[in-house]
């Protein structure tokens, strides 16, 4: 799943990467690679969700109920929503060892300090949702009790090159930013 391309897709992401710079005090590069970094690692979490008992059942369910598309059309709705965020980073990466763990590795690759990045991934985690949901609800996938087209189309996000696993697409994620 390339998370990063479904937020290109909504035609917000110079908004977003904007909103991210100002509420940081990053140059506009730093944040395109933060964001890249953070939402390759969240893209790896939800995979790893989807893919778990009852995991897709939950991430459309998510998906459904929480307007989170208000976090793509009004990135700064996402600058103050840190408890959603943090709700939705618990779910995709576990807990707070996996949260510094991924911010880390963004450091590495994007330059821009971890403890920045620990504060920009509850903010990245609503947009994420977002962007999941405005491409879900363009699928039509929003509301459809048929467990199989739901899996489909969220297999469909994952298998980027479309060669029927997105197990290398995500490979492909990991090794990008890790740079």
């Amino acid at each position: 799943m390339d998370l990063l391309k479904i937020l290109q897709a909504t035609g917000q992401q110079d908004k977003i990467v904007n909103a991210l710079a100002g509420q940081f005090g990053l140059e506009g590069g730093q944040a395109t690679s933060a964001l890249s970094g953070v939402m390759g690692a969240l893209a790896g979490g939800v995979k790893k969700n989807a893919q778990q008992d009852g995991g897709l059942e939950s991430l459309m369910g998510a998906l459904q109920s929480g307007n989170h598309a208000q976090y793509i059309d009004q990135p700064e709705q996402a600058l103050q929503s840190q408890e959603v965020g943090n709700g939705i980073l618990g779910h995709i990466l576990g807990g707070k060892e996996q949260s510094r763990a991924v911010a880390a590795q963004v450091e590495q690759s994007s330059g821009v300090s971890a403890s920045i990045i620990k504060q920009m991934l509850p903010v990245i985690a609503t947009m994420a949702m977002g962007a999941m949901s405005k491409n879900a609800s363009a699928q039509g996938l929003m509301g459809s009790a048929v467990k199989g087209v739901a899996l489909k189309g969220l297999m469909g996000m994952l298998d980027q090159d479309k060669d029927g696993s997105p197990i290398d697409d995500i490979m492909k994620m990991v090794g990008g930013f890790k740079k």
